[in-house]
């Protein structure tokens, strides 16, 4: 939906999970979209560089997010909201649902 303003599916693809989740990671981002990590590493990297994303180290894993110093941040989380409203329903509940933690192996599914 984006693909046109943005300049490709995967800056789309990271754009849109952080808008629904916050934070996230490579494989994170790569295993939700069902694609390979590259292209994921790259646009990653290149939002970095341009400073509209930030990455901070957590254990071994490096977690992605938006700068908050970033001047064009409140527009673009409005556009990214506003398309995230055009998503199909099915994948719309599945970006937003955050659970973290693995499920106990008790509990039911």
């Amino acid at each position: 939906m984006l693909e046109p303003l943005l300049g490709s599916t995967n800056c789309e693809r990271v754009l849109i999970f952080l808008a629904a989740r916050e934070e996230g990671y490579l494989r994170e981002i790569s295993d939700f979209f069902e694609t390979s990590p590259a292209p994921i590493l790259k646009q990653l990297e290149k939002l970095e560089n341009g400073g509209v994303l930030f990455s901070r180290l957590a254990g071994r894993t490096r977690l992605y997010g938006f700068n908050p110093r970033y001047p064009f941040l409140n527009e673009l989380k409005s556009l990214l909201d506003k398309a995230l409203t055009f998503y199909p329903e099915d994948i719309r509940a599945k970006l937003l649902e955050s659970r973290r933690r693995p499920r106990r192996k008790w509990k039911p599914l």
